[in-house]
């Protein structure tokens, strides 16, 4: 029998140690001017150097790299202050060869008379021995679940964290498929998947999937699932290993995380509160919960949005007046509901009371009884609906929004088993966290714009009179809500000499500054008008204002100017005409807008362009009037740039299809306007739309009458009495006397400070008007004589006599004017 053999002595630099036994790593000691003082056998094995080459010389060869001064000076000194160095350096060994190792320099000591460093290496290709016990523990004690299956897919060993996972013994596991042992995890595609592996040899990492444990029955869990080859020596596949981590907190997480991300586009997609508060509801079901119902306060609801609660206003009312706003369920029709939305509701989940909505935090309660005495004391209809249901988790959260208590969401689950959880409130809290602030947004929103839409159409006309000269018909549509009250009006204004002024505008910009802007300039136009400028006239100085109107917006300051969005140009268009019955003509001048469309009697539509003229506010350029003449019951078009311009069609497109509107001659004028309107835009519109139909009338001859005047005192009489004459022959004997008077004293002025020629003209429509025409350009001046005067009464009687009267300019000179009412 042979003896047995001894093992051959296994070299330190190869012998498998433990990771931490620094016993057998090489060293050397090295003193302060780099020379080698020491050298170990572990050294001589490292780099082949024996003691007799290296001691006593430099250290420096022994760098397989440029030694670097700066660097060996900066761990002299760290080692010097007692801290030592580590790090990785290539050393170079005696065969020429390069050996990477893992440095290590000692605090410094003295040996003698010189400072010494203990410096020790380690190769980095240094194998490491695992010993049993730490295989064992690392396989079967690991927080990752493992599991090796051969080719047939079937368990061949697992360790203890999977079993606990998947809550299956491991004897009933080995020797089995997946899929015949947990078939609710998702097992064809797990198999799949491991073929795959087997297949290919290509590894699968970080497959997540979701399912139920026999574990944990009630809970559904997420996995991460890896998979790859076991290959033998001869590289055959002999199975495939897979490794599963339960990640269920991280998946709740991100699901969780990608639900309040998704919440911010789904909900507040409107400015309007209902729609908010139904979007959350919707949103809500069935992603979080079962059955969800929004109740909002009322003062919230309101358009004036007066009365709302303030979480520092004190204690609320004991039980809240709330509606209905949002409701949704996973059951179709939402039979679990109690209330409609619309229907008045005083829901807070008992005991609580409205201090709840204003101070209070979230309410989570993980098992409702229906049986509880509170429950069926204080919410019958409720309890009965719970039970009804099997309504068996609630979570209720305040709605609030910049220090306001809007209302209180409610979250139920019914068909999904799981009872809401403390982290569910959260999740709850955000949610209504961004559906607070949307829906506050909204009712700030709707209170503006309602004020703005009030202002508006309080500063707009409220009926339009075009006495006998015009039969006029408007339609006014504000803009979209989410585009803001714009700064659109339109008027007719009564003139003299049974003239009319028609004017349409549009103020740039949108909101409430753009409708107080908008009234600003009618109320000018207005005044304007009243001291009978002739158009061209009248907007120069509709321009100045608006020049004003910009300094005073400049001249505050800039923040307080950006807080009220507000910038320092004020811009707006205009359009001014004025039409006279007696000759036909119109005269319009117009400032950066639209021209107006006119249709003959005939039906031939035209759009007569006067010179366009720079918009208001910029100045500097004058505007030209344009006379036309029209045919009577032609249609005078006045209309903004909303209704002939948008999107999809250009402004010379929407010209022509209006004219071709207009033009059927089958529609009275109201109705004509409207369906116009209708017909061009009929969704909503970011802008407003302004439209002014007139349909023209002429003073016939037996409506005027006019007479030449002498420059003679002695022509008064004779004036005077035909005029008396012609006035009782239109029947109107009453105001014969008050007529004779009013001549007698316009005339006789006239003769006395004015220059000739002098008529005299009386115009009948709805009232009675008595004009005095001369060539002078002097202004006539009201005047309170005294008592020892001789004269000075002449306008002062007029002004008594007469209904109103004043003066306007003409190429040839000015008209004094009065007018009577007509009995």
């Amino acid at each position: 029998m042979d003896a047995p053999r001894e093992r051959p002595d296994v070299p330190t630099s190869a012998a498998p140690r433990a990771l931490f036994d620094a016993s057998s790593d090489a060293a050397a000691v090295v003193s302060g001017r780099g020379a080698v003082l020491g050298w170990t056998r572990a050294a001589e094995e490292l780099l082949g150097f024996p003691a007799s080459e290296i001691v006593g010389g430099s250290a420096a060869r022994l760098l397989a790299i440029p030694g670097d001064p700066v660097r060996a000076a900066g761990v002299a000194e760290r080692c010097r202050a007692g801290m030592g160095w580590s790090g990785h350096v290539p050393l170079r060994h005696r065969d020429g060869g390069r050996v990477d190792v893992d440095l290590r320099v000692s605090a410094s000591f003295r040996m003698g008379a010189d400072e010494c460093f203990l410096i020790s290496a380690r190769d980095q290709r240094q194998p490491w021995a695992v010993g049993e016990s730490v295989l064992d523990g690392f396989l079967t004690r690991s927080p990752v679940g493992m599991a090796v299956m051969d080719t047939q897919l079937r368990y061949v060993w697992l360790n203890d964290t999977l079993e606990r996972f998947g809550g299956v013994p491991r004897e009933q596991r080995l020797g089995r498929r997946l899929s015949d042992l947990l078939p609710g995890l998702q097992a064809d595609t797990l198999e799949g998947l491991m073929r795959k592996v087997l297949d290919t040899g290509v590894p699968v990492t970080d497959y997540e999937y979701v399912g139920w444990s026999w574990a944990d029955p009630r809970r559904q869990h997420a996995y991460s699932t890896s998979f790859f080859p076991l290959v033998d020596v001869d590289n055959s596949t002999t199975g495939v290993c897979y490794m599963v981590s339960d990640v269920t907190e991280r998946w709740n997480a991100r699901q969780l995380l990608s639900l309040v991300s998704e919440a911010g586009t789904r909900i507040g997609t409107t400015l309007d509160v209902l729609w908010t508060a139904q979007e959350l509801a919707d949103f809500a079901v069935p992603r979080f919960a079962d059955f969800v119902f929004v109740d909002l306060l009322e003062p919230v609801l309101s358009t004036e949005g007066h009365g709302t609660w303030l979480t520092d206003a004190g204690p609320a009312p004991a039980r809240p007046v709330m509606r209905r706003a949002g409701l949704s369920s996973v059951r179709e029709g939402t039979p679990e509901a109690v209330a409609r939305v619309g229907e008045r509701v005083d829901f807070v989940p008992p005991p609580h009371d409205a201090h709840l909505l204003v101070h209070g935090d979230p309410i989570l309660i993980p098992a409702l009884d229906p049986s509880d005495k509170i429950w069926v004391a204080e919410q019958p209809a409720r309890a009965a609906s719970i039970r009804e249901f099997g309504l068996h988790s609630l979570i209720s959260v305040p709605m609030r929004a910049r220090n306001t208590a809007l209302g209180l969401a409610t979250f139920i689950r019914s068909l999904n088993p799981v009872s809401f959880q403390p982290d569910d409130v959260l999740v709850a809290q955000e949610l209504v966290a961004r559906a607070a602030l949307c829906v506050d947004n909204a009712r700030r929103y709707t209170r503006e714009h309602t004020a703005a839409v009030t202002l508006q159409r309080s500063l707009l006309p409220q009926a339009l009179k075009g006495g006998t000269a015009l039969e006029v018909a408007s339609s006014y549509r504000p803009a979209d809500p989410t585009g803001g009250v714009g700064g659109d009006w339109f008027d007719v204004i009564p003139l003299s000499g049974a003239r009319v002024g028609l004017v349409v505008g549009d103020v740039v910009g949108h909101g409430i500054t753009a409708a107080a802007t908008m009234g600003r300039l009618r109320t000018a136009v207005q005044t304007l008008a009243d001291m009978e400028m002739p158009p061209d006239e009248l907007l120069a100085h509709l321009d100045d204002l608006v020049l004003r109107l910009s300094e005073e917006r400049t001249d505050g300051d800039p923040g307080e100017a950006a807080q009220r969005g507000t910038a320092g140009f004020l811009g707006a268009t205009c359009l001014y005409a004025v039409y006279d019955p007696v000759t036909r003509r119109c005269t319009m001048a117009r400032a950066g807008h639209p021209p107006p469309v006119v249709v003959a009697p005939d039906g031939q539509v035209s759009f007569p362009e006067p010179p366009p003229g720079p918009p208001l506010g910029l100045g500097g350029i004058a505007f030209e009037a344009t006379e036309i003449e029209l045919a009577e019951d032609s249609l005078l078009g006045l209309f903004t740039d909303g209704l002939v311009e948008a999107a999809d069609r250009d402004m010379e497109h929407g010209m022509s299809q209006l004219g071709e509107l207009l033009s059927r001659q089958d529609l009275d004028l109201d109705t004509l306007c409207s369906s116009a309107v209708g017909e061009l835009v009929p969704a909503p519109q970011p802008d407003d739309i302004a439209l002014l139909l007139a349909r023209t009338h002429a003073l016939g001859d037996e409506h005027v009458v006019s007479w030449e005047v002498p420059v003679d005192p002695a022509a008064v009489a004779d004036v005077r009495a035909r005029a008396t004459r012609q006035v009782q022959a239109w029947g109107f004997g009453e105001l014969a006397m008050t007529t004779e008077l009013i001549v007698s004293e316009l005339v006789t002025n006239a003769i006395r400070y004015a220059e000739p020629p002098l008529r005299l003209r009386l115009l009948r429509d709805s009232r009675l008007t008595c004009e005095v025409a001369d060539a002078s350009s002097t202004a006539p001046r009201l005047r309170h004589a005294r008592s020892t005067d001789e004269g000075g009464r002449g306008l002062f009687l007029v002004a008594q006599l007469a209904h109103r009267w004043g003066a306007r300019y003409t190429a040839g000179g000015k008209i004094i004017w009065a007018e009577q009412e007509i009995p």
